[in-house]
């Protein structure tokens, strides 16, 4: 049985930002003593909901097929990609990065034969190893507490294409208070939090989104190590 709504001072409640400032200019930065030189993201299972609609776009809630827009509380997301090796972290450049998440109502675009394509796309990361996208929160569907799908694809040092497939989460107080607001609220309560989730449990706290307000939604950051081997 799912908790009691949160308190309005718990909902105010926010994970801080992520205080990791990226490498200027693209350059290696170094780890500091006695760390280990970049965290190496946790994979997670892809889902059977990603699709290469070849969609390079930073802006994600629109629908290229019939020209709609998914609405939603907004959420300004960026990714940095850096490349461990040794005792430095490389901003990884030129890699791509694909986002894809439900709608406030819990659906997926494109799947049982749609042709849609909303809350999906890729960018390219930039000299600072950055990729960044404009999206919605997302919501709930049965079975899951709320997340975004990820996929990193670079070149591996042995040529060979390198591909990191994983999932980010929320704190469920900042859920709780989404979820309360239109659109999201016309649904019934969601079926799962962060630790009923099996999927979630597996390296979850690993994978938190770093949150903080802005205007009228938040903007979200995360840093994605990757091993190209």
């Amino acid at each position: 049985m799912m908790k009691d709504a949160p308190s309005q001072a718990r909902r105010r409640t926010l994970i801080a930002l992520a205080a990791a400032v990226a490498a200027p200019r693209g350059q290696a930065q170094p780890a500091p003593a006695g760390r280990p030189a970049c965290v190496i993201t946790a994979e997670q299972t892809e889902g059977p909901y990603f699709l290469d609609h070849r969609l390079n776009r930073s802006d994600l809630r629109s629908d290229p097929s019939d020209g709609s827009r998914r609405n939603g509380v907004p959420l300004a997301l960026q990714l940095r990609v850096q490349a461990a090796e040794a005792t430095v972290c490389t901003p990884l450049k030129g890699a791509i990065v694909h986002v894809w998440h439900a709608d406030a109502d819990g659906n997926y675009s494109g799947i049982d034969g749609s042709r849609s394509m909303y809350l999906r796309g890729y960018q390219r990361t930039d000299a600072n190893g950055i990729a960044r996208f404009r999206t919605i929160y997302p919501g709930w569907y049965p079975g899951r507490t709320v997340h975004i799908h990820f996929k990193v694809i670079a070149r591996g040092k042995n040529g060979k294409p390198y591909e990191l497939t994983s999932q980010l989460y929320f704190d469920d107080a900042v859920t709780d208070s989404v979820m309360a607001q239109a659109p999201y609220a016309r649904r019934s309560p969601r079926d799962r939090i962060n630790r009923s989730d099996g999927i979630y449990r597996r390296s979850g706290r690993e994978l938190m989104l770093a949150l903080r307000e802005q205007g009228k939604g938040y903007a979200g950051s995360f840093d994605v190590g990757v091993q190209l081997g």
